[in-house]
């Protein structure tokens, strides 16, 4: 029997992968342990659980197939909305998609830059999230951003929803608002309150700014 072989550029694009996996044996191990590829990953295997091509999924959610392709590979970090639109033409909730990840992870180790760029409440008032990391299957939902603000930014003061919240600023200065007082901060300074309460920044006075928000709220709760 005649052994089937690949056109020569794919060929030798498969020799030279292999050629640097051995250089480097660290190579494919660290690009496998990425947030891109372990949603790329669930997203192949929910995609061939309902026997669906990439042709099919793709016009599903409404991406071309070379897209759908670099997801699946770990190639690129899709944003929110592309991510929910898997999610919807997968028939699964959104958090399954990082579910491969959380469940493999002890730890999330994300490179500056990188982390997951996603909308909330305050992206319309020009506030900038990050996501950092996220935790599935849990009873506590603990999420990290890193927020900025930039002269395109407002200031919203009524932020409120349930949990705990952390905040720690790294760049700039502002006045942070929660309840009936209202805190100027600087880099190094810290705040940690009940999220329930009206909050959010109130005076922006040293742009850009910088600061690490985490929220932690129970499980089946809304942490936006």
């Amino acid at each position: 029997m005649t052994e089937r072989r690949g056109p020569p550029s794919a060929r030798r694009t498969a020799e030279v992968e292999r050629a640097q996996s051995f250089q480097d044996p660290h190579r494919i191990a660290a690009r496998d342990h990425t947030l891109e590829a372990s949603i790329g990953r669930q997203v192949r295997a929910l995609r061939r659980k309902l026997d669906m091509t990439v042709t099919d999924l793709a016009a599903q959610a409404n991406l071309s197939s070379g897209m759908l392709s670099k997801i699946e590979n770990g190639l690129t970090s899709p944003s929110l909305a592309t991510l929910k639109s898997l999610a919807a033409a997968l028939n699964v909730p959104f958090t399954a998609l990082f579910q491969q990840f959380e469940e493999s992870h002890s730890a999330t180790f994300v490179k500056a830059g990188r982390g997951l760029t996603i909308e909330r409440r305050g992206t319309r008032n020009g506030h900038q999230y990050q996501l950092l990391g996220h935790s599935v299957g849990k009873s506590v939902a603990v999420e990290p951003y890193l927020i900025t603000l930039t002269h395109e930014s407002e200031v919203f003061p009524l932020f409120q929803h349930e949990g705990l919240e952390f905040l720690y600023l790294l760049e700039g200065r502002m006045t942070y608002r929660h309840g009936g007082d209202a805190y100027p901060m600087e880099p190094g300074d810290s705040l940690f309150f009940d999220a329930a309460v009206p909050h959010g920044p109130e005076a922006l006075q040293g742009l850009p700014i910088r600061f690490l928000s985490v929220i932690c709220y129970p499980r089946g709760g809304n942490g936006v």
